[in-house]
């Protein structure tokens, strides 16, 4: 009788804390476990191979938001760990994903409902980019999304995301308007301006620290036809210093809102770029241009595409469904991914080469080291951050990363990737040497005077783990985030149960 009893207590506690089986067991709620068909194709889906091989216990499909609630109900039973997936664009491992855990896949919630009227739009965390282009493709409307299409929309809202349109508009969490979130009690809630202010606050460049979101409900903006596409250079020295001048004065000068550049440099062994251009020993530079309309001013991009003689030029007009889905080439498959970042204030003309050039030099340096790496790719992204982004952000949206206007900056994002998982932390160790050496320069030059001291956080959707988000951020936002989650995450849940940055 008492073995049967301890037997029992054994069996509850571990029903407990399983989350899948009670799930399985007590709702309608898909549950996909390992070696299921809808485990695979959703594991898979990752951006990073390093995610990819982090195996969930199961994954939850819920449709609703009532069935998230359901399910935090039942993972605050046990002492799991979880995460939430969206596109799985993070490459951090233990982001949005986990081991050993339940993963909860937004897939499903996947809704884009327009009001052609207004132009409001309620649409779910399961949505890629592209997903939501494809879906307001010909309503005259669009939206304030990022620049790779096949990235989710979860992730890119909550950490303020980063647009083409971003002159226009702001940031893309600055057009939200309404979010529908389940706290981590399963009370599902609204955060608006005028309901909730502090959590619609805090979900704008807060992440994953207050609650699911499971309906974003935005404002877009009309649009017709764009223009854009890629420019390819091979590198040489004055190429270079062309494109580096050339991403510093645009950022500086430019006065048309509806342009937006973005100027990477490619290093690797091998690689192949779409629309047939295989290049064996790639160094290359390769622009993404964007505007607003179907044809730009004449001389708006002239001194990106007169930098050298182009390889290619993609650059035309076509639909902004088209534009995002064809930059999809750029996430590598079957490679593990990491990502970093720097934010830097924007260099005087005088002093540009000094500048640009030394950052440039130093990410040549150490890149370098990853070259031998099996499927080794390096690339740096020079990507404008001037003050019209965060004069319409603040216009708009009150949010965590509360940029000033007295300053223009530049956002790199740092990207490496390789194929050998093994080499995870070795390459981690090189990231954080590329983006270190860029924050001891940019020290070094603000004590010297080539450069203003002036705020720069770091960006979230392009932060690398070992960098500290919150420390860049004002103290005064960190300090708010803490009081935000403390009043709507009291027990930590969120802080303790899943990965990501915490204030």
């Amino acid at each position: 009788m008492r073995k049967s009893l301890v037997l029992l207590l054994l069996y509850t506690a571990i029903s407990r804390a399983d989350t899948c089986s009670t799930i399985a067991s007590q709702t309608n709620i898909d549950v996909a476990y390992p070696l299921e068909l809808d485990y695979i194709h959703e594991q898979e889906k990752y951006w990073s191979t390093s995610c990819i091989s982090l195996k969930p216990s199961c994954i939850l499909f819920p449709t609703s938001a009532a069935e998230v609630s359901t399910i935090l109900q039942a993972i605050n039973e046990g002492d799991e760990s979880f995460a939430v997936k969206s596109g799985g664009h993070n490459p951090n491992n233990y982001f949005s994903s986990v081991a050993s855990g339940p993963l909860i896949s937004t897939a499903r919630l996947n809704e884009a409902i327009l009001n052609s009227n207004t132009g409001v739009l309620r649409m779910g965390p399961g949505n890629r980019l592209d997903d939501i282009a494809k879906k307001l493709q010909g309503s005259g409307w669009t939206f304030v999304g990022g620049r790779i299409g096949n990235t989710g929309t979860g992730g890119l809202m909550l950490g303020g995301g980063l647009s083409y349109m971003s002159a226009q508009y702001g940031w893309a969490a600055s057009s939200a308007l309404e979010y529908e979130v389940v706290l981590a009690n399963g009370t599902i809630v609204t955060a608006s301006d005028t309901e909730n202010a502090d959590l619609a606050r805090a979900l704008r460049g807060g992440g994953n620290n207050f609650g699911i979101v499971t309906t974003y409900t935005l404002q877009t903006y009309r649009q017709g036809n764009i223009w854009g596409g890629n420019v390819i250079f091979k590198h040489d020295d004055k190429v270079a210093s062309n494109l580096l001048r050339a991403v510093r004065d645009f950022t500086e000068y430019n006065i048309d809102d509806r342009a937006a550049v973005i100027v990477t440099a490619e290093r690797s062994t091998g690689l192949v770029i779409p629309e047939l251009i295989d290049i064996e020993l790639l160094d290359t530079w390769i622009l993404f241009l964007f505007y607003d309309g179907p044809t730009p001013p004449g001389n708006l991009f002239r001194n990106f595409t007169e930098a050298g003689v182009p390889i290619a030029n993609f650059a035309k007009q076509r639909t902004y469904s088209e534009y995002i889905s064809g930059s999809n080439w750029v996430v590598v498959k079957g490679s593990v991914v990491q990502i970093g970042t720097e934010t830097i204030p924007l260099p005087s003309s005088q002093d540009s080469d000094v500048v640009m050039e030394g950052i440039h030099e130093h990410w040549r340096s150490v890149s370098s080291k990853t070259l031998l790496e099996l499927g080794g790719i390096a690339s740096i992204a020079y990507q404008p951050f001037p003050k019209a982004i965060t004069r319409q952000a603040k216009a708009r949206a009150p949010d965590l990363i509360d940029a000033d206007d007295g300053a223009d900056r530049l956002i790199l994002e740092l990207n490496y990737s390789f194929i050998p998982q093994i080499d995870y932390e070795k390459m981690g160790d090189v990231l954080e040497e590329t983006y270190t050496g860029v924050r001891q320069r940019v020290l070094g030059w603000q004590e010297e005077g080539i450069l203003s001291d002036v705020y720069c956080p770091i960006f979230m959707n392009y932060g690398f783990y070992r960098q500290n988000y919150w420390e860049r951020l004002r103290p005064e936002s960190r300090a708010f985030a803490q009081q935000v989650a403390a009043k709507y995450d009291p027990n930590n849940f969120f802080r303790n149960r899943t990965g990501g940055w915490k204030p």
